[in-house]
């Protein structure tokens, strides 16, 4: 690996196979992204009304909010812990997920991950989009009262003021994104400090309904001792499954970052620092809302409806939009453009990878994907599944086998003579051991019967992932090592 600033990967490449490079996926040349950025793109995925919804829920697991709270600035650390590791690497060799994926599943095998990450990325880049469109739809129908009566007219299940934001929050989206990484990092700047801004004034809002009565060491579900130790220990394991999709790819954006310094502190002041900040306030809204309402309301758009007040409805809406925009482009339409551009070099570039995500995200009909649990539980929870034992793999074969010495050039070449083309571009003992891994993880996301301990798949997962990948890997080189050891003759 040509080295630059702390060996950073500073070479270009030459003969590489059009099945395999393009100028998107090419290590990246220009690094711009620094502590700001990083912490930016991290805001973007933290803010939303998702993560704050989480957040907030894990009330319900029957923990107080100071309970809630240290479970997850402990997951937080560990998300960052985690993430540094896939981060690092793609700051050094300056390559997206999909090229990363090539070093342990092989050239043409890093497409398999890489797919599972793109569609996974694709479903929730609906969803994500449907839901900032129901704020969109409320503002319409404010503005425009007449608007009403439209809503029993519906097509493929979504009303026409419903089309109406979906299409429009669908449209703005991809024109910021068409503008390419370093627009969406300008986008990203914004994003956070406008949803800090929205919660500064709920925390105001909500304690002065509550005449300052607010008391996070109170749950709204009460369970006996033990039970809430076991929840503290499975809310931290959430925490980290949460993140489990931005943790794969975050080398997407991690690779414009000049340096592994640089990148380990925006990990730091995005997750640590940002999400505890975040989580912070999102505890003391909902304790708040049960002083004052009787009941927790985890979903900050329902709360910024019982202001009651239409101008902050506008604003609190717009703001929601703007973060649910960023977290979306960050975290479901970056990634699925730079899979599939992996998956065809030749042909899909980065911005016809992101066409491609946009397109098949209003064709799944999210709607109604969101509007079934079962969907939501079992399709999206099954693919979930897969990453911990993509991460595993991933992980122990750069740090652990490899020893960070990776041949960049030869991650975009074809032929037995590269070191990434294993067997016909596959690397056999990678797929076996994913393959056991999510025998493992996959019912014990979604079989009932082992419901108690779904919320730890994730890491369990990577952990047998990780043993029997590394046994395989490791048994392999000691029988090559056995072979090339001089013989003793008697």
């Amino acid at each position: 690996m040509e080295s630059g600033n702390h060996d950073i990967f500073t070479g270009t490449i030459e003969n590489g196979s059009e099945h395999l490079y393009n100028k998107d996926l090419a290590p990246a040349t220009e690094r711009r992204w620094n502590v700001y950025s990083l912490l930016s793109m991290w805001m973007s995925d933290v803010h939303s009304i998702g993560t704050y919804t989480f957040a907030a829920g894990l009330f319900f697991l029957g923990l107080t909010g100071w309970q809630v709270l240290i479970a997850e600035i402990i997951g937080a650390f560990a998300v960052c812990y985690l993430t540094n590791l896939t981060g690092t690497a793609g700051t050094k060799l300056g390559v997206p997920y999909p090229v990363l994926s090539r070093i342990s599943f092989g050239v043409f095998g890093g497409n398999v991950p890489a797919m599972i990450r793109g569609f996974i990325a694709v479903f929730w880049y609906g969803i994500q989009t449907y839901l900032s469109s129901v704020a969109v739809v409320a503002i319409l129908l404010l503005i425009f009262p007449g608007m009403k009566g439209m809503m029993g007219t519906t097509f493929l299940g979504l009303s026409l003021p419903g089309w109406i934001g979906f299409l429009f929050l669908w449209f703005l989206q991809f024109l910021i994104f068409r503008y390419g990484m370093e627009f969406i990092r300008k986008f990203d700047n914004l994003c956070g400090p406008a949803v800090y801004a929205m919660m500064l004034i709920l925390i105001g809002w909500i304690a002065i309904k509550a005449g300052g009565k607010i008391n996070i060491g109170i749950s709204p579900v009460h369970v006996a001792p033990g039970q809430a130790i076991f929840e503290f220990f499975s809310a931290i394991s959430l925490v980290i499954a949460y993140f489990s999709t931005i943790m794969l790819n975050v080398s997407d954006f991690t690779r414009f970052s000049p340096s592994t310094k640089t990148t380990k502190w925006g990990n730091f002041w995005g997750l640590p620092v940002n999400f505890t900040a975040f989580s912070l306030a999102s505890v003391v809204i909902t304790a708040g809302t049960i002083t004052v309402f009787g009941k927790a309301i985890t979903d900050p758009v329902l709360l910024i409806q019982k202001v009651n007040n239409p101008f902050f409805l506008v604003v609190g809406a717009i703001v929601f939009i703007i973060a649910t925009m960023g977290v979306n482009i960050v975290a479901n339409l970056v990634s699925p453009a730079y899979d599939f551009a992996n998956a065809a070099p030749k042909h899909i570039d980065f911005r016809r990878g992101a066409m491609i995500t946009s397109i098949l995200a209003v064709v799944v009909m999210p709607w109604k994907i969101y509007s079934s649990p079962i969907a939501v539980n079992y399709f999206l929870g099954g693919l979930g599944a897969f990453l911990g034992p993509i991460f595993a793999i991933i992980v122990v074969d750069f740090f652990l086998i490899k020893k960070q010495k990776i041949n960049v050039s030869a991650l975009y070449q074809e032929g037995a003579e590269h070191d990434y083309w294993y067997t016909k571009g596959y690397h056999v003992k990678a797929f076996a051991a994913f393959i056991i891994g999510i025998i493992i993880t996959v019912p014990l996301a979604l079989v009932p019967a082992f419901s108690l301990v779904a919320p730890f798949s994730w890491p369990i997962g990577v952990a047998i992932t990780s043993i029997v990948y590394g046994a395989l890997v490791w048994n392999e080189q000691a029988a090559v090592q056995s072979e090339l050891e001089p013989k003793t003759v008697r």
